[in-house]
């Protein structure tokens, strides 16, 4: 039976930068570095970074990271302090369903700082559902 995640691994041509992206944006803690690899804790999540050759194509698969309304804010600014690229909300999004910051690491993978729980949307959607009939 599975647990739960064990880890994320991501590939990352430059280490440093990359350790730059974890540290700033998500307060991760260096627990082992190499000169290929890197990890990292954030809360008890083990992050995995390997060096490697960046995505040859962005989409919109991504890791959502749940945090507080009222800390949104000091997140955008860290990210744009390191220099990532914001990438625009979801079009179709729905009052309800929380909200959110997408952004792009430097190897092109894409980040979600995100409010809302599963609870929550489920209810909205829920509640979306009855109005309609």
């Amino acid at each position: 039976m599975v647990k739960g995640i064990s880890h994320i691994t991501f590939i990352v041509k430059d280490l440093q930068r990359a350790s730059l992206f974890f540290t700033k944006i998500f307060g991760a803690k260096e627990v082992y570095s190499s000169s290929t690899i890197k990890y990292f804790l954030i809360n008890d999540l083990w992050i995995a970074l390997n060096i490697g050759e960046p995505l040859l194509e962005r989409t919109y698969n991504h890791i959502a990271f749940q945090v507080q309304e009222d800390e949104i804010d000091s997140y955008i600014t860290c990210i744009k302090e390191v220099g990532a690229e914001i990438r625009p909300d979801r079009p179709n999004r729905k009052a309800g369903e929380g909200r959110s910051v997408y952004f792009y690491d430097f190897d092109g993978h894409l980040f979600e700082l995100h409010t809302g729980t599963l609870s929550e949307r489920l209810a909205h959607y829920l509640i979306t559902n009855q109005e309609r009939g």
